[in-house]
């Protein structure tokens, strides 16, 4: 790593905050990071706290009031135990190589021992710059941050792995962006941890060999124990390939994930892609109303790299992008540890239908297993392709149409026949299926959701905050969101899709 002249900020004191602090990654990777505090802010507030996480991370609740906790993640306030650095990684952006990237705009405060043992990472965003922030003012927009709080906590409710959403705090500062001046946050961010294929990456291109193995050594040791358990009883392969099936299988069940809720991660950059198999970095992304396999939120995104169509086989592109950091350490002949490790990458794509198709299985209400399945599957999504029919609405409604009616999805098609066509063939597959109506219908509605974060209402909770420092409608979405898969009375502006008078949706990075 370049020589880097450090400025540690200034910090008011220390807190005892109730974490259990155990920082591995500080303690183990040096070289890996570089020190650093976040800049002051001049009036931190505490906008939201996600309460339940915290006391899962044993944050001391009962003794901190909210300016504390404020000044705790704002980064005013240095919790005891805490190590805070600024990580570096490179990545694959849009598919061109960044060899330095890094923490520009974060920081990780430590690592946190959980309530039932678990190690998680802490994550200050938006605190400010640091050696890795290539001219940007390292500080964070109000917007984006409450953005960010809104979809990972909803992709939590939906059961898709996710970074988890801590606390919004904001700065009492001005940010400026094209838009003009802003109000400034930090969002607090907690993750199995922050390794990311552009870790590894970082160090594959500076040909230094023994940080990867470092590094992949570390990763398995916490993220993958099982992997050397296996290796010392001689019954696994080696461990480094065994490393890179193992995240393929987890990267692969997460886009299945993405896929079966509908939901476009927007910049799929080996940077945001973690080998623990979390979604992070909620910047760009956005969930469809209408189905259409090419449709793409990000501005930046103009070829469409990322479109929801896209991100199964850019998941295995990032995963090649990992493997290739590994094959020093998979077989000491350099072409057999290229075929070993294209196997296991070739795999993904099969792993990924079957994630996949069970999911789907789950969504269309069978509880056996039948060859046809995936055709079926696909024509469903055949015959809502180019019919405005929103994705989210058709799956829930399906349910619906157990009880004889149909016609509440038939309102969704602007063409119907080839719906009835399909729907036909499914009560047909459902009579060899043993499931009761009512079991059927029960367990549906466990995975399709009534409420997801619909673009017009997330936009609607920031301009309220943003404009008018209003969050009763933030507060109200993330509540809903909570429990998705629920229907309740006076929440159907929740359900709709956005009406005729939202303008296309486009999203941003929010740097």
């Amino acid at each position: 790593m370049r020589k880097i002249n450090q400025v540690q900020k200034v910090v008011d004191s220390t807190i005892n905050t109730g974490f259990k602090f155990d920082n591995s990654y500080v303690e183990q990777l040096a070289g890996f990071y570089v020190p650093f505090a976040g800049d002051r802010a001049p009036e931190p507030e505490l906008i939201k706290l996600n309460r339940p996480l915290a006391e899962e991370l044993g944050l001391d609740l009962v003794h901190l009031q909210a300016e504390d906790i404020a000044k705790i993640f704002s980064g005013n306030v240095m919790s005891q135990g805490a190590a805070p650095v600024a990580q570096v990684y490179a990545g694959h952006q849009f598919g061109g190589f960044s060899p330095q990237l890094g923490d520009g705009r974060a920081l990780l405060l430590g690592e946190v021992i959980d309530s039932s043992g678990k190690r998680r990472d802490i994550h200050l965003k938006g605190s400010g710059r640091t050696p890795f922030s290539r001219g940007g003012d390292g500080k964070a927009a109000l917007g984006p941050m409450l953005r960010e709080y809104i979809i990972s906590e909803a992709m939590f409710a939906l059961n898709i792995p996710t970074t988890r959403a801590l606390a919004v705090v904001g700065t009492g500062e001005k940010v400026i962006r094209d838009s003009g001046l802003l109000p400034g946050a930090v969002f607090a961010r907690v993750a199995a941890s922050h390794i990311r294929v552009g870790t590894f990456e970082y160090f594959s291109a500076r040909h230094e060999t023994d940080k990867i193995k470092q590094l992949a050594d570390y990763t398995i040791q916490r993220h993958y124990p099982e992997l050397k358990l296996k290796q010392k009883e001689n019954q696994s392969k080696n461990p480094y390939l065994a490393l890179i099936s193992e995240v393929r299988d987890r990267q692969a069940s997460l886009l299945a994930r993405w896929m079966l809720m509908g939901f476009i991660h927007g910049v799929m950059n080996t940077d945001n892609m973690t080998i623990t198999g979390e979604t992070i970095d909620y910047g760009p992304c956005a969930f469809m109303d209408s189905y259409d396999p090419a449709t793409v939120f990000s501005s930046i995104d103009r070829q469409g790299r990322y479109a929801y169509q896209n991100q199964p086989p850019i998941g295995q592109w990032n995963l090649a992008r990992l493997a290739e950091t590994l094959l020093p350490f998979v077989h000491s002949d350099p072409d057999t540890a290229v075929e070993l490790a294209t196997h296991e990458i070739n795999l993904f794509s099969e792993r990924y239908q079957q994630y996949w198709l069970d999911g789907m299985r789950s969504k269309l209400g069978f509880s056996t297993k039948e060859a046809d399945d995936h055709r079926l599957a696909n024509e469903l999504l055949q015959a809502m392709e180019g019919q405005d029919v929103d994705f989210t609405q058709l799956f829930r409604r399906l349910a619906d149409s157990l009880r004889g009616d149909i016609e509440c999805i038939r309102n969704l098609f602007d063409d119907f026949e080839k719906f009835d066509q399909w729907h036909e063939r499914w009560l047909e597959r459902l009579v060899r299926d043993p499931m009761s109506v009512d079991d059927r219908i029960a367990s549906m509605n466990c995975v399709n959701p009534v409420y997801i974060p619909r673009n017009h209402k997330v936009e609607e909770a920031i301009q309220a905050a943003e404009a008018e420092s209003n969050f009763a409608p933030f507060e109200k979405l993330v509540e809903v969101l909570a429990n998705p898969f629920e229907e309740r009375d006076s929440l159907d502006e929740y359900e709709e899709p956005a009406p005729d008078s939202f303008p296309p949706y486009k999203t941003f990075c929010g740097t």
